[in-house]
């Protein structure tokens, strides 16, 4: 009895203290401790009215059913601090301006990239994660702020996995929803905030509601942790894309067995000029501007239902209803097309040596030019830009994001798709496939393509898009092309200076280091810094607290490849030895490629 009795109590020991290190990290989660910058200086990339557009036009995206105001009234689990507040979403990389006030386009007073939404028939107004969440960047350079709209993101959003170090934005999130939802008094200060005058009538459903978007975050949580889905930590600046978007889709909506691990982060890209690309994606797998939004916002989180009450597959006009946003994302599409690359700041960031910088305009047609300056035709309207694809063999970066978009294979049996009317559908596969789809082993891009042709077609009907309208809503009259390479693609440089880190992986933090030997790179470094190396063009990588450590031995992590050192081209090496005085120029040039400062060299 006493050895049952040691027993017991060593098991709620253990459960006590397992608990206790949950609740420390819970209430003291690794983040970077926010410091508010002078200024935030606002680059010529567009209008004020374009960039307000583009932060806070919402595309059909919702966190978990999570309300828009709910999320402004959530508090951190141990205070009545809001969640919400602009200086904590801050910690998380979310990028806010120290003067910034609450706006009819952003009445919650939040960070770039948080919009709101309300479904057709619909009184309720969702959290809409907007692309400019991730697609925003900025440099911090002697207290002062550089925004960089259409750049890098380098916040925390998307990981689900629980960790001990408790910094990303999805876990603390998860923990202030349920520290309001089981602490009593907690949750009567938050139906107040919320219902108002209302709060006698609506507080039961809003207690309902509010456990039924909890419990969607912890099923992800779970599934995701104990199926080991996401192995390669992101950290800030990164998600598995492909593979988030593939799992959402196919394992979540359709089948457990369609859920693969997604073991290869990439950064987020920049976006200027890149309604000028033949291809998108990393891999240039996309070719329709629509499709490819349309995937982006399934993604992060747009509703989208396969099948009906009774778990059978929706057929015809029925097929695919979602909460995605035509019209809005059309909207931003066409602002984005006014986005110009970012111009060098000598003001802030020093004068450029021009001599130096002719120097490195040599130095860049020699060793650059063959891949990032693409052949330019004018096609369906646009000026496109042909962007050279370099095979995996080739460049000899880290191949896990390339090898995993072309070789996961999903079972989309379960809807009863007919062929025949997949070939009918707007969905352009190249090279054109000699043998019948097999839709037991259909690739992700493949996949994606044909759910994105379905979801397009409803979506564009309930917005009402006429078929006149339809070619300039698809994005040049272009149909939903699907291209598979094992490769990645060079996109053109301009405003390179700005999107630190670097390779699809941003597993190289700065562009010196970029232009150097692998045996010259750092092996480990710090991320989650805003703080700008404007001589090595690159994020500042030494330690600080709470720093994230990025550990390029890892998995998906690698730093290999597109090496200019000494040694037979191919397998990574793509250009001879740069000495570092060549380094140098080439980096002052690359400050002004594509930028009026560039006309001014000798």
């Amino acid at each position: 009895m006493r050895l049952l009795l040691r027993f017991l109590l060593l098991i709620l020991l253990l459960l006590g203290v397992a608990l206790a290190v949950v609740l420390y990290y819970v209430a003291n989660p690794k983040l970077p401790v926010y410091t508010p910058v002078t200024q935030v200086n606002y680059l010529d990339q567009w209008s004020d009215a374009d960039r307000q557009t583009y932060y806070f036009t919402p595309q059909g995206t919702q966190v978990k059913g999570l309300r828009y105001d709910w999320f402004k009234a959530l508090e951190l689990p141990f205070s009545e601090q809001r969640f919400a507040a602009p200086q904590y979403l801050a910690r998380f990389g979310f990028l806010v301006d120290p003067t910034q006030t609450a706006t009819p386009s952003n009445p919650g007073n939040l960070p770039v990239g948080f919009a709101r939404h309300q479904n057709p028939g619909s009184k309720e107004e969702y959290l809409d994660i907007t692309c400019a969440a991730c697609h925003t960047g900025e440099l911090r350079y002697q207290g002062q702020a550089l925004r960089i709209d259409g750049g890098t993101a380098q916040h925390v959003l998307p990981s689900s996995v629980p960790t001990l170090r408790g910094g990303s934005f999805g876990q603390a999130l998860v923990a202030s929803l349920a520290s309001t939802y089981y602490n009593p008094w907690k949750f009567e200060r938050f139906a107040r905030n919320v219902l108002g005058q209302d709060y006698d009538a609506g507080h039961e459903q809003l207690r309902k509601d509010f456990k039924a978007s909890l419990d969607t975050f912890l099923r992800v949580a779970w599934n995701d942790t104990h199926r080991g889905l996401y192995p390669t930590e992101e950290g800030p600046g990164r998600t598995d894309a492909f593979g988030r978007i593939a799992n959402a889709t196919f394992g979540d909506a359709i089948s457990p067995d369609n859920y693969r691990v997604a073991n290869a982060p990439v950064d987020y890209p920049q976006l200027w000029d890149i309604w000028t690309f033949d291809w998108v994606q990393w891999n240039g797998s996309a070719q329709q501007p629509m499709a490819r939004n349309v995937g982006e916002a399934l993604g992060v989180g747009a509703t989208l239902n396969f099948f009906d009450a009774n778990g059978q597959p929706l057929k015809g006009d029925a097929r695919y209803p979602s909460s995605v946003r035509v019209r809005d994302l059309h909207l931003i599409e066409e602002t984005l097309k006014r986005l110009k690359p970012p111009a060098w700041p000598e003001a802030l960031l020093g004068p450029i040596d021009k001599p130096l910088a002719a120097q490195g305009r040599a130095l860049f047609a020699e060793n650059c030019a063959g891949c990032h300056v693409p052949k330019v035709i004018q096609a369906n309207g646009r000026p496109e830009q042909q962007l050279k694809m370099l095979p995996v063999a080739v460049i000899g970066t880290d191949p896990s994001s390339a090898n995993n978009i072309a070789q996961h294979r999903f079972d989309v049996t379960p809807l009863q798709w007919d062929p025949a009317e997949l070939a009918n559908l707007d969905v352009k596969l190249q090279p054109t496939p000699t043998e019948p789809l097999d839709l037991s082993q259909l690739s992700v891009a493949k996949g994606l393509a044909y759910v994105t042709a379905f979801v397009e077609s409803r979506a564009y009907r309930e917005a009402n898009v006429t078929p006149e309208e339809r070619p300039d809503m698809d994005g040049f009259a272009l149909p939903i092309g699907v291209r598979e390479r094992v490769a990645y693609k060079a996109r053109p440089l301009a405003g390179v200076w700005a999107t630190a880190p670097f390779l699809h992986n941003g597993s190289v933090p700065s562009l010196y280091q970029l232009l150097s030997p692998q045996s010259e790179r750092a092996s480990t470094f710090y991320k989650g810094t805003f703080e700008y190396d404007p001589k090595h063009l690159g994020y500042r990588t030494e330690a600080f607290d709470n720093g994230f450590v990025f550990d390029t031995r890892v998995t998906g992590n690698h730093n290999s490849g597109h090496e200019f050192r000494a040694g037979e081209r191919g397998n990574g090496v793509i250009g001879r030895l740069l000495l570092p005085q060549e380094r140098w120029a080439l980096l002052e040039y690359l400050k002004v490629l594509g930028g009026p400062l560039e006309a001014q060299l000798p």
